[in-house]
């Protein structure tokens, strides 16, 4: 799915800015990660490159807010108020951050094997949330729960990763707060490790953090850039919720969606300029809340993919500058 982004022809003032824009962000780049800070609450606002004076400028969610980064560079703006909102399922994010920071996988290796619960297994049955199928007795290795968790969001998995990681889900879900404050979300609660909650709440702003460290551990990344994968034991084929993944460059990274949450994304891409490396971080948050779940989450795929084709042409334009 592509959704296109069409500005108005820019005016001669508009193209001076987006020259503006490119340089200012090329001498950041230049300068080796100085980081990049700016807001904005209406469509196409300025982000300020706060090194040499340049502005850009991203097509930000009318609603909602949300926040963009470049990794090795910095924030690159904010939009509307940073107030803790209810996140969903991307709270399952963290769920996986914490269960692989303290038993880490290497790629290629599947972890030890967990022994689904008749707890979780009654819950795939459930017809009010996003479960999995899977069976009590069913044994299933620590990287196929973190698919089940990941790429079909299934909430009995989340809680069956952290009742099997720290015995109880309490005291997995201190773990998650703990790892918040460490990693400066000051602004985050988490009351559970799948997002059902509407009292697990955060910002845009807080989850970026969450993006970046955990989009260093290769096994998350390796997980939330798979389209699909067959589980056995009766669970058979999940599908990845992630619609925006293949496109615009996009590797990753995490949906969610509830009533009072409305849509929300999490997403990663390839700067798409042919150097490789870096990656433009995303997180969209409170996109229609209060209507459907399946219009706030449309809502959340197609403003992130509106911020994600502008960031990636705002970044070719600055290395071009940068080369030229």
């Amino acid at each position: 799915m592509t959704v296109a982004v069409a500005p108005p022809s820019p005016s001669p003032g508009r193209r001076r800015l987006l020259r503006g824009a490119a340089a200012g962000l090329a001498l950041a780049v230049l300068g080796g990660g100085a980081a990049l800070l700016g807001a904005g609450r209406e469509e196409s606002a300025a982000v300020t490159v706060t090194e040499t004076g340049g502005t850009m400028r991203l097509p930000w969610p009318k609603d909602g807010q949300a926040g963009v980064a470049v990794t090795g560079l910095g924030v690159l703006g904010t939009s509307g108020e940073q107030k803790p909102v209810p996140i969903a399922s991307v709270t399952k994010v963290m769920t996986a951050y914490v269960v692989l920071r303290d038993r880490p996988l290497r790629q290629g290796e599947s972890g030890p094997r967990v022994t689904v619960d008749q707890r979780a297994s009654d819950e795939s049955h459930s017809l009010h949330e996003s479960t999995v199928r899977i069976s009590a007795g069913q044994e299933l290795t620590q990287r196929q729960l973190l698919e089940l968790l990941l790429l079909p969001s299934g909430n009995n998995a989340a809680r069956l990763l952290a009742r099997w990681h720290s015995g109880t889900e309490e005291a997995f879900v201190a773990k998650m707060n703990r790892a918040a404050k460490e990693l400066g979300m000051s602004r985050t609660t988490y009351t559970g490790p799948s997002g059902l909650e509407a009292s697990t709440r955060s910002t845009a702003a807080d989850q970026l953090r969450l993006a970046e460290a955990v989009m260093r551990d290769e096994v998350f990344r390796s997980i939330v850039a798979t389209r699909e994968v067959t589980v056995g034991g009766g669970t058979g084929t999940v599908v990845n919720t992630n619609k925006l993944l293949g496109t615009s460059g996009v590797v990753g990274v995490k949906t969610g969606s509830s009533t009072p949450a409305g849509g929300a994304l999490m997403w990663a891409a390839e700067t798409g300029d042919g150097h490789g490396g870096g990656l433009i971080l995303g997180v969209v948050l409170h996109q229609k809340a209060n209507t459907t779940p399946a219009a706030g989450l449309q809502e959340a795929f197609d403003s992130s993919e509106r911020l994600i084709t502008a960031a990636r042409r705002e970044l070719r334009e600055a290395r071009a500058v940068r080369r030229a």
